[in-house]
C-alpha cells in the first residue's frame, strides 16, 4: 500500500505539521513524519496552507438507490460526497423499496462497498413502508451486515406518539437512535413554504413553525420518559432551538442537526417562485437563520447534516406547487459552514471538525473499531481526513458538480473554502480537488 507524506498541513487550523499516512492509519506527525523510514518511499502531497480535518461524516444523505437511479445512485452520490470532503455518509431509508428490512439495508450497504468512495451506513425505516402504522424490522436491521444504528422515516413524520414511544423503547436494546422528521402532518397539509409575511404576499400555502416545534416538544418528553436517544433531523426554527436547549438542560438524551441551507437561505427566496428553493422543512425567516447559527455556535445544535436530496430535472423544472421538495448539498456543505460560521468568527476549525465529523460519527455509533470515522488526527488513528483550502473562493456551477442531479440552490453563488484532498483509510479518493479512484473495500466492516 502506498504511503503519503502530507507536508505542512495545518491540523484543525493550527501550526503547519507533516503527516505520514500508511497501512490505513496515521503513522507519524510533525518532525518524526519526514524522518520515519517509511517516508522515504512515500508520495509527497504539498499541503502548505491547507487545513487538515478528520474525514467528514454526514448523518443525513439521500442516495435514492434502489428505485430512483434517475436522480442519484450510490456510486454518483458517494463520489459527490468524497469531493465534498466526506469519508462516510448515512443513506436515508426512503428508497423504493423502502429500507425497512435487513435485505434492503444490506443491499444499500453492499452498493456502498462496491462503489468505494466513502463508507455507506444505511439508515433503517422506523415503520413499515414509512406508513407510520407498524414498526419495521428494527432488530433484524440492527443485526444485519449493515449494523444499522440510526432509524428514521425521514420525509414522513412518525406522528403517532404510541409508535414513536415503541420505537424509542426498541432501539435501546442495541444503543440505536430514532431520527425524527418533525412535521405535524395536519398542520402542514398542502403547505408549500414557511408561513409568514412572504407566504401571504406570494400566495403560497404556509407551513407554520409550530408544526415542527410541537413534534420536537412531544418527542423530547417521550425520550425522557423512555430513557432513549432521540435525534432531531433538519431543525429549522428559533423555537425548535429553544426546545432543544431546554431539553439538554434537563439532561434528556437528545441531539439535533441543522442543514447548510437553513444556515444560509431564507424564505425571501420564494419570491422568485423558483422550485430550487422548495425544501422540507421550508426555508425560514432571517430571525430563524440567526437562531440556528447561534444554536450551532453554542453547541445546542450538535451537527451539520446535508439532507442531500437529488431530484431529476422533471421533478424540479416545473411550477412550484408541483415540484419536489429538496436540494443537493454534499459538495457545498463544508464551504457553506466555512462561509457562514468560520469567516464570521463564530466557529473555528476544531468546531467544524466537531459538527461535521466527530459528533455525527458518535451519534451514528461509527466512531469505534478498525474502520472508525470521526476520530482525532493522532498517531495510530484511522487515516480518514480532508484537506481544505480555507481561503479559496469559488463559484458554484451546477453542471460541474458530481451528483447525478443539478438541483442546487447555490448556482452562481461564491463560497469560501474548498476541498483539495480526501483520504479514506490512508488512500486518496480526491487529490488536487479532483476525484481519483475509489477504495474498493470502503464499505466493509470488521
Amino acid at each position: 500500500m502506498t504511503t503519503y507524506l502530507l507536508c505542512g498541513a495545518r491540523l484543525l487550523g493550527g501550526a503547519p505539521t507533516d503527516v505520514l499516512l500508511g497501512e490505513g492509519r496515521i503513522l507519524a506527525l510533525g518532525a518524526s513524519a519526514a524522518e520515519d523510514d517509511r517516508a522515504s518511499s512515500a508520495e509527497v502531497v504539498e499541503a502548505a496552507g491547507l487545513v487538515a480535518l478528520p474525514g467528514l461524516v454526514d448523518l443525513h444523505t439521500h442516495l435514492r438507490e434502489p428505485g430512483r437511479e434517475d436522480a442519484e445512485t450510490v456510486a454518483s452520490g458517494t463520489r459527490a460526497a468524497a469531493l465534498g470532503g466526506f469519508t462516510a455518509v448515512h443513506a436515508m431509508a426512503n428508497t423504493s423499496p423502502v429500507a425497512d428490512t435487513a435485505g434492503v439495508v444490506e443491499q444499500v450497504w453492499r452498493l456502498g462497498r462496491d462503489a468505494g468512495w466513502v463508507d455507506v451506513h444505511p439508515v433503517g425505516a422506523v415503520s413499515v413502508g414509512l406508513a407510520g402504522t407498524h414498526l419495521a424490522e428494527l432488530g433484524a436491521m440492527a443485526n444485519s451486515a449493515a449494523r444499522v444504528r440510526v432509524f428514521s422515516d425521514d420525509g414522513h413524520c412518525v406522528d403517532d406518539p404510541v409508535l414513536m414511544r415503541r420505537a424509542l423503547e426498541y432501539v435501546k436494546a442495541f444503543d440505536g437512535v430514532v431520527a425524527q422528521h418533525a412535521q405535524e402532518p395536519r398542520l402542514t397539509q398542502g403547505a408549500q413554504m414557511h408561513e409568514g409575511i412572504v407566504s401571504a404576499e406570494v400566495g403560497l400555502a404556509g407551513w407554520p413553525a409550530v408544526a415542527e416545534e410541537a413534534i420536537i416538544a412531544r418527542d423530547v418528553l417521550l425520550a425522557e420518559h423512555v430513557g432513549s436517544r432521540l435525534h432531531v433531523c433538519h431543525l429549522s426554527t428559533a423555537g425548535s432551538v429553544e426546545i432543544i436547549r431546554w431539553a439538554k438542560a434537563r439532561g434528556i438524551p437528545v441531539t439535533a442537526e441543522v442543514t447548510p441551507h437553513h444556515l444560509l437561505l431564507t424564505d425571501e427566496l420564494a419570491r422568485t417562485y423558483d422550485p430550487l428553493y422548495k425544501v422540507n422543512p421550508p426555508l425560514r425567516t432571517d430571525a430563524d437563520v440567526e437562531a440556528v447559527r447561534a444554536g450551532l455556535a453554542d453547541g445546542t445544535i450538535d451537527i451539520v447534516a446535508t439532507d442531500h436530496a437529488p431530484h431529476t430535472r422533471e421533478d424540479k423544472d416545473c411550477e412550484w406547487a408541483a415540484a419536489a421538495f429538496g436540494m443537493t448539498g454534499l459538495e457545498t456543505a463544508l464551504a457553506i459552514v466555512t462561509s457562514v460560521m468560520v469567516t464570521a468568527g463564530r466557529m473555528d476549525w476544531a468546531d467544524v471538525a466537531r459538527v461535521l465529523s466527530s459528533a455525527p460519527a458518535r451519534i451514528g455509533r461509527i466512531d469505534q473499531g478498525e474502520r472508525a470515522q470521526g476520530r482525532p488526527l493522532e498517531v495510530g488513528e484511522p487515516a480518514n481526513l480532508t484537506l481544505v483550502d480555507p481561503d479559496a473562493r469559488w463559484t458554484v456551477d451546477p453542471a460541474g458538480l458530481a451528483s447525478a442531479s443539478t438541483n442546487t440552490p447555490y448556482g452562481g453563488r461564491e463560497l469560501v473554502g474548498q476541498v483539495r484532498a480526501t483520504f479514506l483509510r490512508g488512500r486518496p479518493t480526491v487529490l488536487d480537488g479532483l476525484a481519483v479512484e475509489p477504495v474498493r473495500d470502503a464499505g466493509a466492516l470488521p
